[in-house]
């Protein structure tokens, strides 16, 4: 009997990290997390507009429950937010010197750009967090195994990865 309780177990065990998207966080360390309390979208996009809906809702109750406050444009800090839910070629682009303004599209202004071309696996999703002021990247997260094309058995998922990923969030303010 105790043989078959610890092959369930384990059994059981084997199927929850399964489920587990692995998410990885990381942050700007000279970024003072403490003077940020506003938001807005820039862009989220993951494939069709039921996950795009669903990502923005779970993202906003994360914040919300960290004190955070949406505003429609002119936040403290923008975020980007994207997910596959099939495998895809994705181009990453890198700025240097971003000038004044968000530009055309959320980017622009003087300076130079590199461009590299990645699978992205299905699944992933990646949330990225800017300082509006000054345009530089202080936040992201990254998941993979969260998004697929089967919303009905995968939206709790989406919800338990999101709220993995703001877990230690905010991160400690410098200083």
């Amino acid at each position: 009997m105790k043989q078959f309780l610890i092959a369930g177990a384990l059994t059981c065990a084997g199927f929850a990290a399964l489920l587990l998207a692995e998410v990885k966080v990381d942050y700007s360390h000279s970024a003072d997390f403490a003077q940020y309390h506003t938001y807005s979208f820039i862009k989220v996009n993951a494939g069709n507009s039921l996950w795009t809906d669903r990502i923005q809702r779970d993202i906003n109750e994360q914040l919300q429950t960290k004190g955070w406050t949406m505003t429609p444009s002119g936040g403290a800090v923008g975020i980007t937010a994207w997910g596959s839910t099939k495998d895809e070629k994705t181009m990453n682009t890198f700025y240097d010197g971003l000038g004044g303004g968000w530009g055309w599209r959320g980017f622009g202004g003087d300076g130079m750009a590199t461009t590299t071309v990645e699978n992205t696996p299905v699944g992933t999703l990646v949330v990225d967090m800017f300082d509006n002021n000054s345009k530089k990247l202080i936040w992201r997260a990254t998941a993979q195994n969260t998004l697929s094309d089967k919303p009905e058995k995968n939206e709790k998922k989406l919800e338990n990865t999101i709220a993995d990923m703001f877990r230690k969030f905010p991160p400690p303010s410098k200083g």
